[in-house]
């Protein structure tokens, strides 16, 4: 039986960008974007391109790194927008731009002040001069879900006409229930008939994304938006692993559909994401959450060592997760044994990179005695994510004067030159980012410290996530560190944070400001 494939819109890169805290630099999007085409994501939306010279950088370097994906950039009905867009992706095999403008009464009234016909009339002329950067244009009705469908109707008729090829339904504010969606879906399906895909993009602030996502599929939709984890503003957006395995999970109900998601990715790029970000998916978070697998009650491991169907209705190898976590590595291992590791974890260096990542694991294995997958996933995220360092430790040392006051000697290199300070502080941690700020010049407030064990054992490795803000009216900045001292992982992703700031300063993404629009 042929299958229709249910074409996977992701946009992390966009919409989970937006979750606060989880702005991330452009060597950590180039990383998830090629994770995302290892994943077999159709169209990775890799972020809008007019929001900043760094977003608009970004989406260039995606463009010319990934083929396997169609690369889309957002835009405003707006031609400032939509020109910026185009000229982000022209580097593309595959390019789209998507274009959006509200078509709610209360988005119109309140935010666009606009008329219904003054709304339609940007609507077409943004589909039709993003139809002279690329052949591919989507449309989106921002609040659809509040919108009034014969208005919707309307808009759809003159955007098609213009050229888009693809009209997504948001449901911006995760307002409907699965029923209403459905209907909504059904009814505007049954009305484009085959002049257009219907997409869905369903936000999670009633806790039905993934719900509302499946029940769209069911009356019609063949496009999901959504992103890894369920990253994204406010509670999200319906995540990509949990409709993809519900679609090959329950044949018996999507017979007719699949996607084209290579599923044993999944755990990969979950991880990647959560190191990248630093925002843990909860633990009983479906498919993803690290109590996904797990069964503690007595009743269920019994039915588990009987017969795993009993209560596993996913195998871990599924999604790419091995459940025995294979220890293979240790300080005798060589580079050939680490680069094939590395190709059957799904990382792909040159020899300049490898090189680094070989002597950061010989560092690691010296004081560790068992490497794990974990461990290596989370040194090769360190490692491929990092910005330019303008700023990089060389050493640190910790001590205690003799009032037992904790204080800390920092020496670190900017511009080839290596610089020493001590000083003290309330505590070990802020010794040591008060020495930092004073060698660097840049005084940074911390605004979140999570330190997470990579794997198990007492030696495991720590990874550490700092938000950090160097500038009051400017989003926190994430910094990641990993070494099995808590403290020197803690210094590293301090420093981590203000690479980053460096990096982006003059270049954060405006988030929308003039107008807040989103959907």
């Amino acid at each position: 039986m042929n299958k229709e494939i249910i074409k996977i819109f992701d946009t992390t890169l966009r919409d989970g960008e937006q979750s606060p805290g989880a702005s991330m630099n452009t060597e950590e999007k180039i990383q998830i974007a090629v994770q995302l085409e290892r994943l077999g994501v159709d169209i990775i939306e890799s972020g809008f391109a007019a929001a900043s010279p760094g977003d608009f950088d970004a989406i260039s370097r995606i463009a010319q790194r990934v083929t396997n994906s169609t690369i889309c950039s957002l835009a405003r009905a707006k031609d400032s927008d939509v020109k910026a867009a185009g000229e982000a992706i022209a580097a593309a095999k595959m390019r789209r731009i998507h274009t959006f403008i509200a078509t709610s009464s209360i988005h119109m009234e309140h935010k666009l002040k606009m008329t219904p016909d003054e709304v339609i009339k940007r609507a077409v002329r943004a589909v039709e001069y993003a139809r002279t950067f690329v052949d591919d244009v989507e449309f989106s009705c921002e609040d659809a879900g509040r919108s009034d469908i014969s208005f919707m109707k309307e808009i759809v008729d003159a955007v098609i006409e213009a050229g888009a090829s693809t009209i997504n339904l948001p449901d911006t504010v995760g307002y409907r229930l699965p029923s209403e969606i459905g209907a909504m879906v059904k009814e505007m399906s049954e009305y484009t008939h085959n002049r257009a895909i219907i997409s869905v993009h369903n936000h999670n602030d009633l806790g039905l994304a993934v719900a509302n996502s499946l029940e769209s599929v069911m009356n019609g939709a063949r496009q999901v938006e959504c992103t890894i984890n369920g990253l994204g503003e406010r509670a999200g957006n319906a995540a990509l692993e949990e409709i993809v395995m519900a679609i090959k999970t329950r044949s018996d109900i999507f017979g007719g559909y699949t996607t084209n998601i290579n599923t044993k990715e999944i755990y990969p790029a979950s991880r990647l994401i959560a190191n990248i970000t630093g925002i843990e998916p909860q633990p009983n978070k479906a498919i993803v959450g690290k109590n996904a697998f797990a069964h503690e009650s007595g009743i269920h491991q019994d039915g588990m060592l009987k017969n795993k169907d009993t209560y596993e209705i996913i195998s871990p190898a599924d999604i790419g997760l091995d459940m025995e976590d294979t220890l293979v590595l240790g300080k005798h291992s060589g580079r050939a044994a680490f680069k094939d590791k590395l190709g059957k974890l799904g990382f792909e260096v040159d020899e300049e990179a490898l090189n680094t990542a070989f002597e950061r694991f010989k560092e690691f294995a010296d004081k560790k005695k068992e490497i794990y997958d974990d461990d290596i996933r989370a040194l090769m995220t360190s490692q491929m994510t990092r910005v330019a360092k303008a700023y990089e430790l060389v050493s640190l040392q910790l001590m205690d004067c003799s009032n037992g006051v904790p204080s800390s000697a920092v020496t670190i290199r900017h511009d080839g030159i290596e610089t020493t300070d001590a000083g003290i502080g309330d505590g070990t941690m802020d010794a040591i980012f008060k020495t930092i700020d004073r060698i660097t010049g840049y005084q940074g407030r911390l605004i979140e410290y999570k330190v997470t064990s990579v794997s198990k054992g007492k030696d495991a490795l720590a990874n550490v996530t700092t938000k950090v803000t160097f500038n009051d009216n400017q989003p926190a900045m994430i910094g990641h560190g990993l070494s099995p001292d808590t403290m020197m992982a803690s210094a590293r992703a301090y420093i981590g944070a203000l690479n980053s700031y460096l990096s982006m300063e003059g270049m954060l993404r405006l988030r929308h400001a003039d107008s807040g629009e989103t959907i």
